[in-house]
């Protein structure tokens, strides 16, 4: 079809992401907008997609490849520079542009998401090395299984992820879910709000909840010294080889835990978890035993890789963010922008890590880079 405004030949493809932002507000005065939003985001998705890091890669895509952008919309005046961009990100609303991201990925999640990794991760470039300002730090939500991510909010400068985990979790529909979250999130409020929103909580323990660990510890150690024959107790056993090590998990669930909530009051207590690790090298042996509370009522053959699964946050999103994304070398502190910008990243993760193929997420982007056809059914599905 022809476009009237560019007197181009257009043919317009589908691009279903754009529907779940149509609620963005935009704030530039009506009647002087020159490049409409949701060009602006295709424009800015398909360059992160193809490897862009910056405004200013984003702004050199929008020159060199508006015959791929028109596909998609009209973009009668072509792309916008990069310090435009730069202030359209700034003062996009980062509420509501997560709210829209959270939309459209519950989508993009074709089957239940069974356990919810939550953490947080500094975005080191970020550091204010002329003002003194602290790094940036988002906390992610991600489905450990599917390798998604789900939400993800900035953590105010003044606050720390204690207060950013509970809105965080207000982005999202949890119910039926396991919430996996480490120490720091081990708080009332935190599983209160988890169990409110009907899912379940698994939350390792530490030295931050006054005597709750030690009570914990305290107990297990005196039943596993028992044999565990006051105790009602499932259990499960992982045995890992690689490189040279061989890494032993025992986890024993203790389903007992009426007197831990009556000592504690923890919201929804049902069971604590211990898991015994043992790593053998060719010269050395480690040890480490970790606490846990829970909510649920499964047992430990379920649970026990429910743990595990939460350390994927750290491989399968932090690691990939920063190898495949660059994220610690990113330099956007303005206003809004950097968690905007966050989100168009974990945007395009999601989009490359559905992608159909074996490939590497590195090779995909860079296929996605090289072949506009391959980056157009990136976005087009």
């Amino acid at each position: 079809m022809a476009d009237s405004a560019t007197g181009l030949g257009v043919v317009f493809e589908t691009t279903a992401f754009l529907h779940y932002f149509k609620g963005l507000p935009d704030n530039r005065q009506p009647g002087k907008v020159i490049y409409p939003l949701n060009e602006v985001l295709l424009l800015s998705l398909l360059a992160v997609l193809a490897g862009a890091e910056s405004f200013t890669d984003i702004a050199r895509f929008g020159e060199k490849k508006l015959a791929l952008l028109r596909r998609f919309l009209p973009f009668a005046d072509g792309a916008p520079p990069h310090d435009r961009l730069g202030e359209i990100f700034a003062a996009l609303d980062a509420l509501v542009f997560q709210r829209c991201f959270v939309d459209w990925v519950a989508a993009l999640t074709k089957t239940p998401v069974e356990v919810i990794a939550i953490d947080g991760k500094t975005m080191r470039g970020t550091n204010g090395k002329k003002d003194s300002k602290a790094a940036i730090h988002m906390v992610s939500a991600f489905a450990a299984r599917q390798r998604l991510v789900l939400a993800q909010v900035k953590v105010d400068a003044k606050s720390n992820e204690i207060v950013a985990i509970p809105a965080l979790l207000d982005l999202m529909a949890i119910e039926g879910a396991v919430i996996t979250i480490d120490a720091m999130g081990c708080q009332r409020d935190i599983a209160e709000k988890i169990i409110a929103k009907k899912a379940d909580y698994i939350l390792a323990l530490k030295g931050n909840q006054g005597t709750l660990r030690e009570d914990v510890e305290v107990f297990a150690n005196d039943q596993k010294t028992r044999g565990f024959k006051d105790a009602t107790v499932s259990t499960h056993k992982t045995v890992d080889a690689d490189h040279g090590r061989i890494e032993t998990r025992n986890y024993t669930l203790i389903h007992d835990a009426g007197w831990l909530q009556e000592r504690h009051n923890w919201p929804g207590l049902k069971g604590i978890l211990m898991v015994e690790s043992q790593r053998e090298y060719s010269d050395k042996v480690e040890r480490e035993t970790r606490f846990y509370i829970t909510s649920s009522s499964l047992e430990a053959q379920t649970l026990g890789p429910m743990i595990r699964s939460h350390w994927s946050i750290e491989n399968s999103l932090h690691w990939v963010m920063d190898m495949t994304f660059r994220d610690d070398e990113c330099r956007i502190r303005t206003e809004h922008a950097p968690a905007n910008f966050t989100t168009l990243r974990h945007m395009a993760h999601n989009i490359v890590r559905k992608a159909p193929g074996k490939d590497s997420l590195r090779l995909r982007r860079k296929t996605a880079a090289w072949d506009d056809d391959y980056l157009a059914s990136l976005i087009a599905a």
